[in-house]
């Protein structure tokens, strides 16, 4: 039977990696994690840190401007981050369920037969597994990639799979705009796979990439009981990274954020201002908003967002935070509210998260590509193709989405 049942198993792969997938980002983004992160956003980070710190430096008479910079930016802007570490907690142990199981291997067997129409080899869908925990090992996992055309098509295209930086953007945005659907957080895995499969076709038509891929040849290993200590030690991994990358980065990031967004230039001369939208800030993300404004978010908060998201994808959010004022602990219609003067429609608002998605990983991603590429143009290519990828695909979703929406007359 098993003969007779291949053609079937073959035409039934993708649908049912479709649903797992689904049930996945579900679970995590949209149930059990949902429910963590509420209490993680509502409690913790809500009415106990918060209010306990406020009230701890006011009672030692701390001046004004550090009480803000520590409630306002340290707190804030990490928190806001830290906030959907359960979230994440729950996908990356239900990704390393999936892994040790061996169903994720089968996914890869699948892949290179869809890949290799599209002139990408199978081994690439290795590098993007691992990329889905985070984009600096993906790039690294090229290395098993004999051939050199292959490994850096690979190297350029990994990055479009969400990884676990992303999963605060996705979360914030499906459960404030969205009301939590699990269809928009699942989507965001498979427009990184179409972004990938697009690169695929435009690329093999270039001098540079032209060619067969590699063959795909693997050791399928038997289906089995998860072990234990090898998923929570795989869950453990992707989590710590990401904890202290909040600690780091994301703290210093944050201080900066707000000095810069709470002094500028005014008739007074330097000094703090009250008003966001004459801050330092707002002038750097004035002079390149213009660029989105074609993708439906052509605001200074929205071109800061992004550019402070190439330091670290979960500034995304705290930027978002600080930038509009509202905190995660916020019900999804205070939040979406306070969003509304960047995205005035949910079109708008997947179209930011389509480009989040796509655009030049952070910094950390960039220096492994240039040390994997070991080529200072192939890097600039690459962040060119991936700039590139997301500004079109952004434009496409906002623009071909509003002229559906006036077809239709919504």
């Amino acid at each position: 039977y098993a003969d007779k049942l291949q053609p079937f198993s073959a035409l039934l792969a993708l649908p049912i990696f479709a649903v797992v997938m689904f049930a996945v980002y579900y679970v995590a983004i949209g149930t059990v994690g949902d429910w963590v992160t509420g209490w993680t956003n509502d409690v913790l980070f809500g009415e106990i840190v918060p209010p306990a710190v406020s009230g701890w430096l006011e009672g030692i008479g701390t001046a004004p401007w550090l009480q803000g910079l520590i409630v306002d930016g340290i707190i804030a802007g990490v928190g806001a981050v830290l906030g959907f570490v359960p979230q994440m907690l729950v996908l990356f142990l239900m990704l390393s369920i999936l892994e040790d199981v061996g169903y994720m291997a089968r996914v890869a067997f699948i892949m290179d037969r869809i890949f290799r129409k599209f002139g990408l080899s199978g081994k690439s869908f290795i590098p993007m597994l691992i990329g889905s925990g985070c984009g600096v090992p993906g790039v690294m996992a090229s290395r098993t990639i004999e051939n050199e055309r292959d490994r850096r098509m690979t190297v350029m295209t990994t990055c479009f799979v969400p990884c676990g930086a992303k999963m605060p953007i996705i979360g914030l945005f499906a459960g404030a705009l969205f009301g939590g659907s699990g269809l928009v957080a699942v989507s965001a895995y498979f427009i990184g796979v179409a972004a990938i499969i697009f690169s695929g076709i435009i690329l093999k038509k270039t001098k540079a990439f032209a060619g067969d891929p590699a063959p795909f040849v693997m050791e399928l290993p038997a289906y089995h009981v998860p072990s234990v200590g090898n998923v929570l030690r795989a869950t453990w991994e992707r989590g710590w990274s990401f904890i202290k990358r909040a600690g780091t980065i994301i703290l210093a990031s944050s201080i900066i954020l707000w000095f810069l967004q709470g002094f500028g230039f005014t008739e007074a001369g330097f000094g703090m201002v009250e008003d966001n939208n004459t801050s330092l800030l707002a002038a750097i993300g004035g002079a390149v908003c213009f660029i989105f404004r074609p993708l439906g978010f052509g605001t200074w908060q929205a071109a800061v967002a992004l550019l402070t998201g190439l330091v670290a994808k979960e500034m995304v959010v705290s930027s978002m935070s600080m930038f509009y004022g509202f905190s995660v602990t916020a019900s999804g219609a205070a939040i979406a509210a306070a969003l509304g003067g960047t995205f005035q429609s949910p079109l708008a608002a997947y179209s930011f998260l389509v480009f989040v998605l796509l655009y030049v990983p952070c910094v950390a991603a960039v220096s492994t590509i240039r040390k994997e590429m070991n080529s200072t143009k192939w890097t600039l290519a690459s962040i060119g193709w991936q700039l590139g990828a997301a500004w079109l695909g952004s434009f496409l979703v906002y623009q071909l989405g509003s002229l559906v929406l006036r077809v239709i007359g919504c």
